[in-house]
Order: C-alpha cells, then sequence, then structure tokens
C-alpha cells in the first residue's frame, strides 16, 4: 500500500475553486485509489467561510453554536476549545478552524458526502477510471490522549468497514460483534502525512489498498452509530442538542 501526499498552491478563503486545483496538482490516478481531501478546502471551496471581526471566544463560540449539532455547556469548558458533535462526529469547535485561515474562520463543509461523489464522479470521467473512492479528512483529539489525529468526516465510493461477525477467532469463538472502522482509519495515516501547519498538502493519494470494496452508492449510514445507541452514550447524552 502506498501514501503519495499532493502538494498544491495554498488554498484561499473566502472562496477558491477546488476543480481547477484537482486539475493542475493530482497526478494520474489509477484503478482503486483513494484520494483524501482536507475539510479545510472542501469548505473553502463551498466558500463556508466568515470573516473575523474580533478573534475573541465570543465571536468564536457564537459561531460555534450555528455550526454545532450538539455542544456541552461553554461553562464546563474552562479552555478555548468547547466541546461539540457534528455530523455524528465528536470535535472541537464544531470543526471550525481560524489556522491558514487568512482572516477566516473555516467551517467544515456542508453535505459533505454529496459533494464528495459530485467529486468523485468528476474525477472518474475526466481520469477515465471506474473503481475510485473519496475521504474528506480533519483532525481531532481522543479522550485521555494528547495529540491530534485524523477523522473522516464524509466518504463516497467504498464500503467502510469490514465485518468480523460470524468469522472465528484463533480458538474457534465465533465473534459477535466485531467490525473493522476501515474509513478512519486510513484517515489517521492520511491526515499524519497531510500536515497541520504550512505543508500545502490538502490531498493525499492511497494505492494498492487491496482489503477494499469499492461501490457506487451512498454508503455512510453503514458508519454511524445512533446517539442513544452508542457505547459512550453515558458520555455523550451529557451534550445538549442545538435548537437551530
Amino acid at each position: 500500500m502506498q501514501f503519495i501526499p499532493v502538494k498544491t498552491k495554498a488554498i484561499l478563503p473566502p472562496k477558491d475553486d477546488i476543480y481547477p486545483v484537482l486539475d493542475k496538482y493530482l497526478p494520474s490516478l489509477k484503478e482503486g485509489d483513494v484520494v483524501l481531501i482536507s475539510s479545510k478546502i472542501l469548505g473553502i471551496h463551498q466558500g463556508h467561510c466568515v470573516k473575523i471581526k474580533e478573534d475573541t471566544l465570543k465571536e468564536k463560540d457564537a459561531l460555534v453554536m450555528k455550526e454545532a449539532d450538539y455542544y456541552i455547556k461553554r461553562k464546563y469548558v474552562p479552555h478555548e476549545f468547547s466541546l461539540t458533535i457534528k455530523d455524528n462526529t465528536i470535535v472541537a469547535s464544531a470543526g471550525i478552524d481560524r489556522s491558514n485561515g487568512n482572516g477566516y474562520y473555516v467551517m467544515w463543509p456542508k453535505n459533505t458526502n454529496k459533494l464528495l461523489k459530485e467529486i468523485c464522479d468528476y474525477l472518474k470521467k475526466k481520469r477515465k477510471i471506474k473503481k475510485l473512492a473519496l475521504i474528506a479528512v480533519d483532525s481531532h483529539m481522543l479522550p485521555l490522549r494528547s495529540g491530534t489525529m485524523g477523522v473522516s468526516i464524509g466518504f463516497y465510493g467504498l464500503e467502510p468497514t469490514k465485518d468480523y461477525r460470524g468469522s472465528k477467532d484463533i480458538f474457534g469463538r465465533k465473534l459477535k460483534c466485531s467490525k473493522a472502522n476501515i474509513v478512519d482509519t486510513l484517515a489517521v495515516m492520511g491526515n499524519f502525512l497531510m500536515g497541520e501547519a504550512d505543508e500545502t498538502t490538502p490531498l493525499l493519494i492511497i494505492r494498492n489498498a487491496n482489503f477494499i470494496n469499492f461501490t457506487n452508492r451512498q454508503t455512510a449510514k453503514k458508519l454511524l452509530v445512533p446517539i442513544k445507541e452508542d457505547i459512550f452514550y453515558p458520555l455523550l447524552g451529557k451534550y445538549h442538542k442545538n435548537k437551530k
């Protein structure tokens, strides 16, 4: 398996079309490639950016409240980042970022899976290939761990999990619950190689990942767990649903 980082020009807020960037910088694609795309350039592509006026916590919190699906009240979060759930992902401050924003807050794209399908269809036609998948990635933090790691905020073109249920372990015991999360596993390594600072590497190609099952259907729902059915619900239940 290969990880091929792709450098590009700086993608500039508040709006910058991604398609000319893909045409110019994305190298030749092969059947079975997976393209990872930074959530930030997808948000900029849609113009989903807001000019920073005061650069205060109050200003950012007001924006977070518009974007988050669930949130922990600010009085319980005594540091800069707020605790939120956005698009079935636990993330700081609803994914809103001002790093490399050039004076703007950059938000996650809207309807990410739909946008990725549009981009995937474009690349398939342009590059004359049939098997291709896209994953939008950002960074988030794990509880009780220092540092950030990648996470998928949307994807298209592949089955997101490998199901081991019904298989046997090395002692012949039949597995009842085990699934492997393929999408986020790829997002972790891809996000690390794409970088967090001035790398200008918002794209990455994963090649020869022979364990992937490609599809032309939307499969995002297969990855998601309803919040009340999640093993972490005793913690997630402390979040408040945002009344937008």
